[in-house]
């Protein structure tokens, strides 16, 4: 569905935001997108939307132009800062900005009356744009994008603002989005969300892709780990010699190791008569990837 290959944008014929990149989504895939600010996430969004050309290589939405897509098929779209008239009200906007998806005024009315449902709108419906919390502002960015049901959709930062109530109803919504016949593309600093809504995260940097992760895969082949321990601790230094004592007693770093030595060491620590009461590695799956692929790049 979402297809870029060896992609490449310049701008005043020196400045490369994109450097040969390559990468795809397949429908009924969420896929993610990573990097450092300046990485080019911006400027690949902008040519997925159609408002820039490749300055070499290709992009396609189902095989067409980005710009022929959206306008025959539609794509939503969550920029990271929501501009709407700030005097327009919410259900306002969503009537005026339904227009724009082609649907009739009884389906849209439908639609927006369960958008606002869905994403906990309906109290501020006659509220006016500019009366709306940072975190309202983007749930009202998100029921935009929705209008017309679309089968690609692309969000750009789409927790930024939410509190922390709204980050885990987000991620409900974004379950009941999935279907086979749809694509999503998330761009997002926040590693955790990523991690947690796609299939596959790129990680980008100097315009570059410079890993591709399965963020359903099993771990890596060596990981730092945190244990925590109620009794025993003073065997781990014999199992684990590296092991670096942290925080409260009992609980101890493991510079990186392999999932074969962390469960023999655990086995002899049992053994010992120790009592876990934790282990878990330091950082996420994707964090680990995210920062060996960036600290290698700026080797």
């Amino acid at each position: 569905m979402i297809e870029c290959a060896d992609l490449t944008k310049t701008f005043r014929g020196t400045i490369r935001a994109l450097d040969a990149m390559s990468l795809g989504a397949k429908r009924g895939e969420v896929i993610g997108i990573a990097g450092p600010n300046g990485a080019g996430k911006s400027t690949l969004i902008a040519l997925l939307l159609g408002y820039l050309h490749p300055t070499s290589g290709s992009v396609t939405l189902g095989g067409l132009p980005p710009r022929r897509y959206v306008e025959h098929q539609r794509v939503g779209y969550v920029s990271e800062l929501i501009a709407v008239p700030p005097r327009w009200r919410v259900d306002e906007a969503l009537e005026r900005l339904s227009i724009l998806t082609g649907v009739t005024n009884a389906e849209a009315r439908s639609q927006i009356a369960a958008l606002l449902a869905q994403l906990g709108l309906e109290e501020h419906r006659t509220k006016q744009v500019r009366e709306l919390s940072k975190g309202n502002l983007q749930r009202l960015g998100l029921a935009q994008a929705l209008l017309g049901d679309p089968d690609v959709i692309i969000l750009d930062e789409p927790t930024h603002g939410l509190d922390p109530v709204w980050m885990l109803k987000f991620r409900a919504v974004m379950r009941d989005l999935r279907r086979p016949d749809r694509t999503m593309l998330i761009a997002s600093h926040d590693l955790a969300e990523l991690s947690a809504l796609t299939d596959r995260v790129y990680i980008i940097d100097h315009g570059r892709v410079v890993r591709s992760v399965d963020t359903r895969s099993t771990a890596p082949g060596s990981r730092e780990y945190r244990l925590t321990l109620a009794a025993g601790a003073e065997i781990v230094p014999s199992v684990f010699p590296a092991a670096r004592p942290v925080g409260p007693e009992g609980s101890f770093e493991l510079p990186a190791i392999d999932l074969a030595t962390l469960n023999t060491g655990l086995a002899e620590l049992l053994k010992g008569g120790a009592q876990l009461t934790s282990v878990a590695p330091t950082e996420s799956l994707l964090e680990y990837h995210f920062r060996d692929a960036v600290d290698k790049v700026g080797a």
